[in-house]
């Protein structure tokens, strides 16, 4: 019989807690280059959407970012707002929302080319060390939620 490892006891020793901190701090990394873009974390990512593909229903934004339709609406409104894209509804189907990008919203993506690069600088890792940790955060994503699901 293998005996299982000891469980963490202290917030350090937390692999949600370093999960929850690194991500805020990511964050705030990112906070004042998109300060510069006037967009906040959530909306660079649904840009970031919109910029590998174009022309898509709002239920595949939310499921491309992981969240619920109902969370993705009102940051995309701002982004309406902000004249960065246009909702439309379908032709064939009244209940789809399609998001499309508008000339602003297109040129918003050159302005905000150095963003991956300044926010790779910040983190002082290597190429190498990033892919793998990106790999292993995705593939323990995956795990999580397939056991949520099931």
């Amino acid at each position: 019989m293998t005996q299982r490892p000891a469980l963490p006891s202290t917030l350090d020793e937390q692999l949600c807690f370093a999960l929850y901190s690194t991500s805020l701090a990511m964050t705030k990394a990112y906070k004042p280059l998109l300060d510069k873009l006037d967009l906040t974390y959530p909306q660079y990512l649904a840009m970031l959407v919109l910029w590998e593909t174009d022309d898509i229903t709002v239920k595949d934004i939310a499921a491309r970012l992981n969240l619920d339709s109902a969370t993705v609406t009102p940051l995309l409104k701002r982004l309406e707002t902000q004249g960065y894209l246009q909702r439309v509804r379908g032709v064939e189907d009244e209940r789809l929302v399609y998001i499309r990008l508008t000339k602003a919203g297109t040129a918003l993506k050159r302005q905000a080319r150095e963003v991956p690069a300044e926010i790779f600088c910040a983190t002082q890792q290597t190429p190498e060390f990033l892919l793998c940790l990106r790999d292993d955060l995705t593939r323990l994503r995956t795990t999580l939620n397939d056991y949520m699901d099931h």
